[in-house]
């Protein structure tokens, strides 16, 4: 599995990617999910989530530059032509492998961020499914994520917006990355970071970060103190009502408390003629007179 986040803000882009691939706990492999395409008019960046070998394929396609209906990344005159180029080349592949894996009883799994800029328009995000159809993500909801999102979700519903600066940006998109890391054992280190500023056309802010890192080190150790403090610092529930900031016995207004059922009583059971049984007549005892 693997985890990626991608987010379109109002002064550029930020691409996250793990680098762990797993088909099983003994079955863990490092391969990278970020691509990146250059050249002086446009600037794109890849991720990828799903069956590796799908998405090898795809991007394969892509950095041969095949033209797909006329068309590659390097020509394409918008960023919505080159995610249409991008989902060409998913069903590509879909048309290629699909019955063999449909045989080995495998599903074709391919889920893709793909974003970045040509010169004269506006940085573009867009999210790629399976079928090689995609949605873009607008001011309203900035951001994608694939693979194991859910852990890493609450904190970007939270802070991100489309007007946030970028560096907030990449810190939220760093704890979000370290949650899903600190939940589950398929997503793991190193990381792909790349920061886009909007009209450069170039990968100015790309690192790769492991352990060592030292503001990684400084997220993942602040974050989990930072949580255990907020934690402790929240009243606990008052069920006496005293403190009403907290008083957790309050009645809701829209429903009333769970009813509570309880055992009926037992009915004494009936019986029926034929469930009675026949008894012989007792024997009457005859008194013997005294001689």
């Amino acid at each position: 599995m693997t985890y990626c986040v991608g987010l379109c803000l109002k002064d550029g882009l930020v691409f996250l990617s793990d680098t762990r691939t797993n088909a099983g706990v003994d079955q863990i492999g490092t391969f990278r999910k970020m691509t990146l395409f250059q050249d002086k008019s446009r600037f794109f960046t890849l991720m990828s989530a799903g069956n590796l070998a799908i998405t090898q394929a795809v991007k394969e396609i892509l950095l041969q530059g095949q033209l797909l209906n006329g068309v590659n990344l390097w020509n394409a005159e918008n960023s919505h032509d080159a995610a249409v180029v991008v989902g060409d080349a998913i069903k590509q592949v879909y048309e290629r492998d699909h019955l063999a894996l449909e045989k080995a009883g495998i599903d074709f799994n391919c889920n893709l961020i793909f974003g970045g800029q040509i010169k004269g328009e506006r940085p573009r995000l867009f999210n790629i499914y399976s079928a090689g159809n995609f949605i873009e993500a607008t001011p309203e909801t900035c951001y994608f994520q694939i693979g194991e999102s859910k852990y890493g979700k609450p904190i970007l519903d939270r802070v991100v917006s489309f007007s946030t600066p970028l560096n907030l940006a990449t810190k939220c998109a760093l704890i979000s990355m370290d949650s899903t890391l600190n939940s589950n054992i398929s997503v793991g280190l190193p990381l792909d970071l790349l920061v886009y500023e909007k009209n450069s056309l170039k990968p100015s802010k790309l690192v790769t970060l492991d352990e060592t890192n030292p503001y990684f080190q400084m997220i993942h150790q602040l974050w989990g103190e930072k949580l255990r403090s907020a934690f402790n610092s929240i009243a606990e529930p008052s069920w006496s009502g005293v403190h009403k900031s907290s008083a957790i016995s309050a009645p809701a207004k829209r429903m009333s408390p769970v009813p509570i059922h309880h055992q009926p009583p037992k009915v004494k059971a009936v019986k029926t003629k034929a469930a009675v049984k026949t008894s012989k007549p007792a024997k009457k005892v005859v008194a013997k007179k005294k001689a």
